[in-house]
């Protein structure tokens, strides 16, 4: 056994264990039939990602499960990886060819991807590097890339068989288009902000019907332009005459029908809606079923494309004034009303994102999406909190086909392939010879890539070695708990769920655990805009993974936001010391008696009861975090810690350390340590680093912790007799401390304690606890009696269950020095009284003095008076 530092310096430790821990492969996984799988795949961060605070939740909260298990002799798999990221990495590489002058299409595609993968390997594994620093376990030998070449396969497998099954197929929807990033990008990558805006009223001439109009409202005048008809609902009495008839659409040469449609709420606006089936997705909809034309209007940078027109070629926004002025001009603008709505923008570069009807690669959603219902519905899959679940069916019972192809170079390449000559569409892993309809060889492979998430839906099997069944696949999958915060539930949860249905038949995973964000002190999102984002690695440096990890889980509740404040960290930094300086005084005793040949029946009454507790506590810690409360489970184990371990059970057994006759030392010193160590292996899913490095000085011959056995319930430690007499004993502490504190007495005063009970029992109780109850209740003798005799009339009492305690004033209490004290109180508050007195009597003070400081001077005037009123009644007693 090896002595701890003086003081504890986590920074001297951590980079130290990790290295140890991956030295020794304690992460690595492998395929053992002896054991059962336990598998979380960490959510893959992106390569352009930088460690936060959400990251910091995530993998911790994983990081505490896998120790768990692991613990538990499950054979624990955390699968690790990083995403590719295809939006955000582009732009990245982008910026750095712009600063060094060199644009990405004068490099060609694969001069752009060999950018892209120096990017990679150079930027690629910061944030891995940063969950180490964190303390994560996962298994990096098993690291994995969406874009490594087992994962590519993977992606290729799975669209060319839902190609070939129907279920993807290429054609014209409304999609949603980043002018700035110039590509495609899905309903989950749009945020919605409430921005202030207005709704511009505009009159529609009636076609043979001069000086009648429709009116519409519209937040966005300048997609009149693409306009094709104008929708009325046909129970609408105000407009059933005008349904058949044409209308003169302003600013064009063009006519557009009135058509009547359910879809149209007549109780909204003017009850008559413009319909432009290219650029937005309800219109779309009207459109098909009214063989509507679909004009887009825009050009990928949202610039106007109609040739001919006046508007063509300007900014979406430069037009809309151009046009609002022009409707104006004609008179056919009616009013414009301030309006606050809702507007979609890239959730990547914050541009406001046009819904635009493109040629698209789709993958159709309402076949893949039953089973994937089903498997919520039947308890297949399970959200904690269960709450979540709602919002799972709420999205996949409305979902739309997934538009999977992006306008970019980095990513997977869409494996379809073109023929020339007539058109016909290959898809195919290897590029065709030539085209099976007409034989041309000229074939050339679509240039888009899949949607990012296209490619992560498949995590939790691909990273096991899908397609091919492998060892790892047919052990590991399906995996047991996904952790991820509530934000991502739609773009990731639920298209791993159907995409592994469909590829395995099988759930990829039994439970989804929901955490929420972490805010600033607040309440705020932490964002760059903001300026309010903590970075982990500064709370690392300064206070330890370990106390960064615990104040992210304490008071934790699952699916709930939490707040970061700095007071916290310094609080689990300050409970680090407190297991460290608790751990230090143990084991400076350990040598003091041999412990190897003490049993149960050796043990004392407090020895027993904290020994109960901690049994207890295993029982309720191991329940809690099979239920997934981790914040509970970790009040539970700072509460035994802090308190009754440390501020309890340490302080009654010193006087026994330190007799060196007390043959019940050995079996205090066998309890401390058994104590402690099982209060380490509870602590250890939480705070790796601390409960490590005391472990394997404490420990002689296990090497560490996180492969020791998780402690187990025994009933023979379950000793509730003794428990119920040591909570007597506290509580009569309790009692005697508050009492002395009320009289200012210093703990360094020791007086005579009176124990007296009718109950035989309870004086048994005070008997077996004399030496620590005397130590903890500054006792200088214990007594134990069942009447009040020989006890003096003002000896100061507390009560406490089926007994009283007593202890004489005059020993607690210095009398003619307390008499001295009391006098010059009262001298004090004479004259306070006096000054008091003479401004509240004085009516100039009164009619002049504002009445707040009137009201302040006869507060003190009550209190100065109680003050006396005490002082007096304690001068009579004692005089």
């Amino acid at each position: 056994m090896k002595e701890l530092e003086k003081t504890y310096n986590p920074s001297e430790i951590e980079e130290k264990l990790y290295q140890k821990w991956l030295d020794h492969k304690y992460f690595h996984a492998q395929v053992n039939k002896d054991k059962k799988p336990f598998t979380i795949v960490m959510p893959p961060p992106n390569i352009t990602g930088q460690l936060h605070m959400g990251h910091a939740l995530d993998n911790t909260m994983q990081d505490i499960l896998i120790r768990y298990k692991r613990m538990q002799g499950f054979e624990a798999l955390w699968q690790p990886g990083t995403d590719h990221a295809a939006i955000a990495t582009e732009v990245k590489v982008i910026d750095k060819l712009k600063s060094q002058g060199i644009d990405k299409h004068d490099l060609g595609r694969e001069g752009f991807l060999e950018k892209a993968w120096e990017w990679k390997e150079e930027y690629g594994s910061r944030i891995v590097k940063q969950l180490h620093k964190l303390g994560s376990s996962a298994d990096w030998d098993r690291e994995r890339f969406t874009m490594d070449e087992g994962c590519s396969e993977a992606v290729q497998e799975v669209f060319i068989k839902l190609y070939e099954k129907g279920y993807i197929y290429k054609g014209s929807r409304i999609i949603n288009w980043c002018p700035v990033c110039q590509t495609s990008i899905s309903d989950a990558e749009v945020e919605h902000e409430e921005q202030n805006g207005f709704f511009w009223h505009i009159n529609y001439p009636i076609v043979g019907e001069e000086g009648r109009f429709v009116e519409i409202a519209t937040t966005r005048p300048e997609t009149l332009l693409g306009d094709t008809a104008v929708a009325v609902n046909p129970d609408d009495d105000r407009y059933k005459d005008l349904i058949g008839k044409m209308l003169k659409l302003p600013l064009t040469d063009r006519e557009i029908p009135v058509v009547a449609d359910a879809y149209v709420d007549k109780e909204f606006g003017t009850g008559c809606v413009k319909i432009t089936p290219a650029h937005d997705p309800n219109d779309f909809e009207v459109g098909k079923r009214h063989n509507l034309e679909e004009i887009c209007i825009l050009h990928d940078d949202a610039t106007i494309n109609l040739p001919g027109s006046k508007y063509d070629g300007m900014d979406r926004y430069e037009a809309r004034k151009a046009m609002v002025a022009d409707l104006e001009a004609q008179g056919l603008l009616v009013k414009v009303v301030p309006h606050s709505h809702n507007v979609g923008t890239h959730d990547r570069c914050k541009t406001t994102v046009e819904p635009m009807v493109k040629q698209q690669w789709f993958v159709k959603m309402e076949e893949m999406a039953k089973p994937a219902i089903e498997a919520l519905k039947t308890g297949e899959l399970k959200f904690v909190p269960e709450s979540f679940g709602k919002t799972y069916l709420h999205w996949l019972e409305g979902i739309r086909d997934w538009c999977i192809s992006r306008q970019l170079w980095w990513g997977h390449r869409i494996p379809a392939y073109y023929c020339q000559e007539c058109g016909e569409i290959v898809v195919s892993k290897e590029a065709p010879h030539a085209c099976p309809k007409c034989g041309c060889t000229n074939l050339k492979q679509d240039e888009d890539t899949l949607d990012t998430w296209f490619s992560s839906a498949l995590w939790p099997f691909s990273t096991l070695g899908w397609p091919e069944k492998t060892p790892e696949l047919e052990y590991f999958y399906p995996t047991d708990v996904l952790v991820t915060g509530y934000d991502i539930i739609f773009f990731w949860v639920i298209r791993m769920v159907f995409s592994g249905i469909e590829q395995t038949g099988k759930c990829p995973f039994h439970t989804v655990l929901i955490h929420g964000l972490v805010r600033d002190s607040q309440g705020r999102k932490m964002s760059k805009s903001l300026g309010n984002g903590i970075d982990p690695l500064e709370v690392i440096d300064k206070y330890g993974a370990d106390a960064l990890r615990m104040t992210l889980i304490t008071g934790n509740a699952p699916g709930n936001d939490m707040r970061f404040y700095w007071e916290r960290v310094e609080a689990s930094r300050n409970f680090a010391n407190k297991v460290w300086n608790a751990s230090r005084f143990i084991m400076m005793n350990i040598e003091k008696a041999p412990v190897n040949q003490v049993s149960l029946d050796d043990l004392t009454m407090a020895d027993r009861w904290i020994l109960s507790k901690v049994n207890t506590l295993t029982k309720d810690v191991t329940e809690n975090l099979d239920k997934y409360e981790l914040g509970i489970a970790l009040q539970k184990v700072y509460d035994f810690i802090w308190e009754e371990f440390c501020d309890w059970y340490i302080e009654m057994v010193k006087p026994r350390l330190w007799n060196d006759e007390d043959i019940t030392k050995a079996a205090a010193i066998w309890t401390l340590k058994t104590v402690l160590i099982n209060s380490l292996k509870l602590l250890h899913p939480y705070m790796p680093f601390i409960t490590e490095e005391i472990f394997c000085n404490l420990q002689d011959g296990e090497e560490s912790i996180m492969i020791s056995e998780w402690p187990v319930f025994k009933e023979e430690w379950n000793f509730v007799q003794e428990e119920t007499a040591v909570e007597t004993i506290k509580e009569a502490v309790r009692a005697i401390r508050n009492v002395r504190t009320s009289m200012n007495v210093p703990p360094s005063k020791k007086a005579k304690v009176y124990v007296v009970s009718e109950k035989q029992e309870i004086l048994d109780i005070f008997e077996h606890s004399k030496v620590f109850f005397a130590t903890l209740g500054y006792a200088s003798d214990v007594y134990l009696q069942k009447d009040k005799d020989g006890i003096a009339d003002d000896a100061v009492s507390a009560v406490v269950p089926q007994a009283a305690i007593y202890m004489p004033f005059a020993e607690l209490v210095d009398i003619g020095k307390e008499i001295e004290r009391l006098e010059k109180e009262e001298e004090r508050l004479n004259k306070e009284l006096s000054r008091v007195n003479g401004m509240l009597n004085n009516e100039r003070f009164v009619s002049k003095a504002p009445e707040a400081k009137i009201a302040e001077e006869k507060e003190k005037l009550e209190k100065y008076t109680q003050m006396m009123e005490q002082v007096k009644e304690r001068l009579a007693q004692l005089r």
